[in-house]
């Protein structure tokens, strides 16, 4: 079954906007985990605008399933985190300075060298990698020789999409899933799933391994509650 790991950025971005510790962060990822979820992930950007660096080394402490810690590896600062934490799995995005939220994936015919050089880094220290990838097969092809052990779809298109034809939104995710597969490259998504299309998305994308969601299920938790909203993505990747 498809693993859900839970992004808390959002409750460290509603925490900061008051200051304070409410809500607790660290709570978020301990009930996060007693409420079902698979893994706890989280986004740490130089501002520090949501999740602190100070927070992903508590959240360390005390995550029981797994740990994912996204963010640009062009940042040192990140890097040195990174290392420092080893968490379960990093996956590198290929933010800008600043940037509000991923809007794309790495070009991983531009970037090879540098992504060779960087996953060599982490898989060194033992952590899993991941980069974020558009669903097009040069770049799952690209991919696969930077040495990298997965590949998280980058899913923003296929929510678009999905609203006017959910075939043709899955259509270029199936097939950058299967060419993943054949490569030996394990699958991941994220960005904008949620209750409406994330059961339709894991029927249809062969071998996903795990779905990275936050803003939808943190807004969905205000109306349904944390711990119910957990358990409904749950069930809708059964």
């Amino acid at each position: 079954m498809t693993k859900l790991s839970v992004n808390i950025n959002k409750f460290a971005t509603l925490r900061n906007s008051r200051g304070g510790n409410n809500p607790d962060v660290l709570k978020a990822a301990i009930d996060a985990q007693l409420f079902g979820a698979d893994g706890v992930t989280v986004h740490p950007r130089p501002d520090e605008r949501h999740i602190r660096y100070s927070d992903v080394r508590e959240i360390k402490k005390i995550v029981t399933t797994e740990f994912n810690i996204e963010g640009n590896s062009q940042e040192q600062k990140f890097v040195d985190l990174v290392l420092e934490v080893k968490p379960d799995q990093v996956t590198l995005v290929p933010d800008a300075l600043g940037q509000i939220t991923s809007n794309h994936g790495w070009d991983t015919i531009a970037h090879r060298e540098y992504l060779v050089e960087i996953i060599g880094v982490f898989k060194k220290a033992g952590i899993r990698t991941s980069i974020f990838v558009d669903p097009i097969i040069e770049m799952v092809e690209g991919a696969a020789e930077t040495g990298t052990d997965r590949i998280e779809l980058y899913t923003e298109g296929y929510a678009t999409a999905f609203l006017l034809n959910k075939e043709a939104a899955i259509a270029p995710y199936a097939a950058a899933a299967k060419r993943a597969n054949d490569l030996g490259l394990g699958i991941n998504a994220g960005h904008d799933l949620d209750l409406h299309n994330l059961k339709y998305f894991a029927q249809h994308t062969p071998g996903l391994l795990e779905v990275s969601i936050g803003h939808a299920l943190v807004c969905d938790a205000i109306y349904l509650g944390y711990e119910n909203t957990v358990q409904m993505y749950k069930r809708q990747l059964g």
